[in-house]
């Protein structure tokens, strides 16, 4: 189980939490955590990418470059 829970343990925080929020929000609070994680995920993965296209652009820059001075050499 996560975090060492047991299925009691897990039991009596779902039951506690119905106490506190009530049974009308809790369907609510659970929408607002999937959103919330949903773009979290989505956030990280943008940054994975614009990463990437950094790294390809830089390594374009790079090529372009060693090209330059063979070139000179030829003409």
């Amino acid at each position: 189980m996560p975090f060492g829970l047991g299925g009691q343990e897990l039991f009596i925080i779902l039951f506690l939490a119905l106490l506190i929020f009530g049974a009308k929000k809790l369907p609510e609070i659970g929408a607002g955590l999937g959103k919330g994680i949903r773009s979290f995920r989505d956030t990280l993965k943008e940054a994975d990418v614009s990463e990437d296209i950094k790294k390809l652009e830089e390594n374009k820059k790079e090529n372009k470059a060693e090209e330059k001075p063979a070139e000179a050499k030829k003409g």
